[in-house]
């Protein structure tokens, strides 16, 4: 079965970092423009999701979210997080670090597409 959520090496080196200084994390790929897209990486419990949230599945033991009119604009793709150098205008626990973490995508082919329609839907927060 496909994930419709992975990160690169570099990304779950940072996330391993990451949580070992704040502990348990949970990502949500927000839908706002610019940096306001860029995938929010908090504090377990300090992010609360909703009826409209949907789980995407996890990357390096974090719970990753999306909200629903997102979702079904990117259900076709999967999202490979990553990180980059450089500050995001966002309250993800990375900035300090002077990197930010990105979005990146790849569009399923129709046997992963095929798979993903078999499957449950994912479930709502």
């Amino acid at each position: 079965m496909v994930e419709r959520v992975i990160a690169t090496e570099k990304a779950l080196e940072l996330i391993g970092l990451l949580a070992e200084t704040h502990g348990p994390l949970l990502f949500h790929q927000s839908g706002g423009c610019c940096d306001g897209s860029s995938p929010m990486c908090f504090p377990a419990g300090e992010f609360r999701t909703g009826p409209s949230d949907v789980f995407l599945g996890e990357i390096a033991g974090c719970p990753v979210y999306i909200g629903a009119a997102q979702f079904e604009v990117w259900s076709h793709t999967q999202l490979i997080i990553d990180v980059v150098a450089g500050r995001g205008a966002g309250f993800s626990v990375e900035a300090p670090e002077g990197v930010r973490f990105l979005t990146r995508s790849r569009v399923f082919n129709e046997a992963e597409l095929a798979g993903l329609r078999s499957a449950a839907r994912p479930r709502v927060a």
